[in-house]
């Protein structure tokens, strides 16, 4: 699937939901860098530009309780073919089946 969002607006876009998780959870910047481990200035700079290492990013993360939410949407989509002729096959199972004739 393509995707027609650039990284820069991924990482800004991913920089205000964790600021929104943030600030959901009642913590300042202040707070979440202590939790965190993150130093205040990279924490400000993320929030405000969505620039920060992937290890923060993950301490961040961690802190803010959603590292297994993050985990699992890099899962790989588990494929249950194959072959082409499992493909094929499958697609040949999901026709109708009231009124349906070959």
């Amino acid at each position: 699937m393509i995707s027609l969002i650039t990284s820069a607006k991924a990482q800004k876009k991913i920089a205000q939901n964790m600021r929104a998780l943030r600030l959901e959870k009642g913590l300042t910047q202040a707070g979440l860098s202590e939790r965190s481990g993150v130093s205040l200035s990279s924490l400000r700079k993320f929030e405000q530009k969505g620039v920060l290492s992937l290890e923060s990013f993950f301490k961040l993360a961690m802190a803010l309780g959603c590292i297994e939410k993050l985990i699992e949407a890099t899962k790989p989509l588990e494929n249950n073919f194959s072959s082409i002729d499992d493909v094929l096959k499958n697609k040949d199972d999901k026709k109708p089946k009231r009124g349906w004739r070959k």
